[in-house]
């Protein structure tokens, strides 16, 4: 499958709320709210894959921080990101269903990345559920323990990917 990398556009918030919410249960899914905020505040840093008809099928997103670990606030308020430094977090990676078990939530993964190498930023911090704890270390990333995030109801872990910068 041939898919690209694009920063979103307004008109595309019905295609992602909807794929949020088949990532997420709705205590864990952003609002329309929240996600047409961080469209507007940090396209910087919220990246769509889209496939050969440039249909959204997955995309990752979050701001940069000043801290190692997201706070739960993060979910509902975006402020821009610096332009270098901090650490890259992730409130949200999904794929629709139809295109998983193809590599595409790694190549988002990937993409954010190199955005990351970049800025300069220290690393990539996310929390997750313990059943995503495997696929985030298989992409490089160290599971640091559990999460003060009381999100949703549910137990998070805290995992980090620290950044090589390009000199």
């Amino acid at each position: 499958m041939n898919i690209h990398f694009s920063i979103p556009r307004p008109e595309d918030i019905k295609e992602l709320i909807h794929i949020e919410n088949l990532g997420f249960t709705p205590e864990e899914a952003a609002s329309e709210e929240a996600m047409i905020e961080r469209i507007a505040v940090i396209p910087d840093s919220f990246i769509i894959a889209r496939d050969e008809q440039s249909k959204v099928i997955g995309y990752v997103v979050g701001p940069v921080l000043n801290q190692r670990y997201i706070t739960d606030d993060l979910f509902e308020k975006s402020v821009p990101n610096p332009s270098t430094g901090g650490f890259q977090s992730i409130l949200s990676l999904v794929v629709h269903p139809d295109y998983r078990r193809k590599g595409i939530a790694a190549q988002l993964l990937g993409e954010l990345e190199r955005i990351c190498v970049k800025s300069k930023r220290e690393a990539i911090t996310l929390t997750c559920l313990d059943y995503l704890v495997p696929f985030y270390e298989a992409n490089g990333y160290q599971n640091e323990g559990e999460s003060d995030s009381v999100h949703a109801g549910l137990v998070w872990f805290n995992l980090v990917k620290e950044i090589k910068s390009v000199n």
